[in-house]
C-alpha cells in the first residue's frame, strides 16, 4: 500500500554516526522520524537530532540491524526509559536481552519482526530482509513512503540476490562501503582479521560496492551515502573518488544524475531533504 502525502511534506535523512565507533541514522519529517541502529551514547543522539530540530520524543521506533554493539549500544535505555519501540526480529532481541553490555531491559519495547513481512509505523512501510553478516540474523531494512523508496544495507557480506533486489528498487541508497582492498591487505591487522572482513559473512569493500552500482544504475537512483567506513583500512575521499571513478566508467555522472556522500566516522553528516 503506498500513502499520498501533503505536496508540503519534506522527508529528511542524516547519519549520526557511521562505523565501528558506532552507528545511528534518522529518517523522519517535521512531526515524526525513526532511527535505524543505536550505537552511540543517548545524550550523543540527542544532541545529534537537536541540531536539526528533531525532539527524542517525536522518535516513533528503532530499527535494529544486528546485535553487534556498535549498533545496539543505547536501544536498551532508549527502550526501557523513553519508552520507543525497538523493532528487531525475535534472534536480535534475544541477542540484545543476553547482551553483556546491555544493561536496560526492553520490556514492553520489544517489537517483534519477520523478515519479508512488511509492517507500519505513521507513513513508513517497512521491509526487513536478510543481509549476510557474522551477526545474529542480520537485516536491511526497505521503506517506502508517498513516492519514495528507501533502503539501508550495511555490514554486507556479499551482495545476495535478495540485497541486489531491495538495492535495486531503492530511490535513496545508504550502503556500505566499509575497505580498501589494498589497505587492508597491506595493513597491520593479523590475518584471520583480514580473512573475516573479507569473507562473504564480513565487510563490503569500495571496490565491491562501486563495481555493483555501476553495473546496476537505474535512472530512479536520486542519492547514494556510503556508510560504516573502516578507520583503518579506508577514508572517505577514497571510497568517494573508488564509487564515482566505477560510475564514471559507465557514463553516469555524479552530482547531475545521481548524489554521491559519505558518511563519516563518529560525525553528523549534513541533512539531505527530498
Amino acid at each position: 500500500m503506498q500513502y499520498e502525502l501533503f505536496p508540503s511534506e519534506r522527508f529528511s535523512f542524516f547519519s549520526l554516526s557511521s562505523g565501528s565507533c558506532g552507528n545511528s541514522y534518522y529518517l523522519g519529517n517535521s512531526h515524526y522520524g525513526i532511527l535505524i541502529d543505536a550505537g552511540i551514547g543517548p545524550r550523543v543522539i540527542k544532541k545529534r537530532l537537536a541540531h536539526y530540530g528533531v525532539e527524542l520524543s517525536s522518535i516513533m521506533a528503532i530499527l535494529v540491524t544486528h546485535d553487534h554493539y556498535d549498533h545496539i549500544k543505547s536501544v536498551g535505555y532508549l527502550g526501557e526509559k523513553l519508552y520507543i519501540p525497538v523493532y528487531a526480529t525475535r534472534e536480535v532481541h534475544k541477542a540484545i536481552m543476553n547482551h553483556p553490555l546491555v544493561r536496560n531491559n526492553l520490556n514492553g519495547s520489544t517489537r517483534y519482526i519477520e523478515k519479508g513481512t512488511p509492517f507500519q509505523i505513521e507513513d513508513f512501510q517497512i521491509t526487513a530482509f536478510n543481509v549476510p553478516h557474522d551477526s545474529v540474523d542480520n537485516s536491511g531494512y526497505f521503506i517506502q513512503f508517498g513516492n519514495h523508496r528507501f533502503t539501508l544495507a550495511t555490514d554486507v557480506g556479499s551482495i545476495t540476490d535478495e540485497v541486489a533486489y531491495y538495492i535495486c528498487k531503492a530511490n535513496h541508497l545508504v550502503i556500505e562501503s566499509n575497505y580498501d582492498e589494498e589497505m587492508l591487505n597491506n595493513g597491520r591487522y593479523p590475518y584471520p582479521l583480514k580473512q573475516r572482513i573479507s569473507s562473504g559473512s564480513g565487510h563490503l569493500s569500495n571496490r565491491q560496492t562501486a563495481e555493483f552500482l555501476a553495473n546496476n544504475y537505474s535512472s530512479d537512483l536520486r542519492n547514494i551515502w556510503l556508510c560504516h567506513l573502516s578507520g583503518d583500512n579506508n577514508n572517505p575521499e577514497l571510497a568517494y573518488q573508488t564509487v564515482e571513478t566505477h560510475l564514471s566508467r559507465k557514463g553516469i555522472k555524479v552530482g547531475k544524475q545521481v548524489s554521491l556522500q559519505v558518511l563519516q566516522r563518529n560525525i553528523l553528516s549534513s541533512k539531505t531533504d527530498f
